[in-house]
């Protein structure tokens, strides 16, 4: 197991991580020949709620006055291409397309016009729920939390302008929902002064931005692809967890 960065047809090791002595080896191994991991394990991955109006109507409310935020585990991360559990304990897990920002550096009371500091990259992300575990419980802690339920890939895109990208989340082919991300009601920078200002986000932490309308259900035996503009594919299937 090894960090690298991609260029073109190559991945090139580096000899420590992002974080600590990025230094390329001089390898050069073809994306091909190599299984493409979680491109971050981060201590806490923070979610934003009802981010885009249209989600926040489907979902039966309004964009709150400030950011509604809550914690999945790092252990409900994985990677391009590993199964997406499908627990016993519910019958409805949901997709979640998503924008997701890395944190690059120790961010503790950023404020928004610095966050740029603060950011290695981002990556495509979703934010796999159990539907039915959320609305009874009320507090969102187990239908987000479940191993496997925060899919994050395929690497981190480190030159890019997130404020206008093309966001899409298909389910076997079919896309269900489409939006851009000039429709996030708080953008990447003003989310890290929100959440910074609450916890200190550590090298290698994630923020996922919201996810627009049209989430819906999976089953078990569907791939389910969250495509983001200047990012590319993460793509996943669901499998019986029981």
């Amino acid at each position: 197991m090894a960090t690298g960065f991609v260029e073109g047809a190559f991945v090139h090791p580096l000899r420590g991580t992002f974080f600590e002595e990025p230094v390329p080896t001089g390898e050069e191994i073809p994306v091909e020949d190599v299984r493409l991991l979680a491109p971050v394990l981060p201590s806490k991955v923070v979610c934003v709620g009802k981010n885009y109006v249209e989600h926040a109507e489907e979902m039966g409310g309004e964009v709150p006055d400030e950011p509604i935020i809550f914690i999945k585990p790092s252990t409900s991360v994985i990677g391009p291409g590993d199964p997406i559990p499908y627990p016993p304990s519910t019958t409805r897990v949901d997709h979640e397309g998503e924008l997701a920002v890395v944190i690059g550096r120790l961010a503790r009371r950023v404020q928004a016009e610095d966050a740029g500091r603060v950011i290695l990259g981002f990556t495509c992300g979703n934010d796999v729920t159990a539907r039915d575990l959320q609305v009874k419980d009320g507090q969102w802690t187990r239908a987000k939390g479940f191993d496997g339920f925060c899919p994050l890939g395929s690497w981190i895109e480190t030159d890019l302008d997130p404020s206008d990208l093309a966001i899409e989340c298909r389910l076997n082919g079919d896309v269900r929902q489409a939006a851009r991300t000039s429709q996030l009601q708080f953008g990447p920078n003003e989310l890290i002064e929100f959440v910074s200002a609450v916890m200190t986000m550590l090298p290698g932490d994630v923020i996922l931005t919201g996810t627009p309308a049209g989430v819906g259900p999976m089953a078990v035996g569907d791939r389910v692809e969250v495509e983001i503009e200047g990012i590319g594919v993460l793509e996943n299937p669901v499998v019986d967890g029981g």
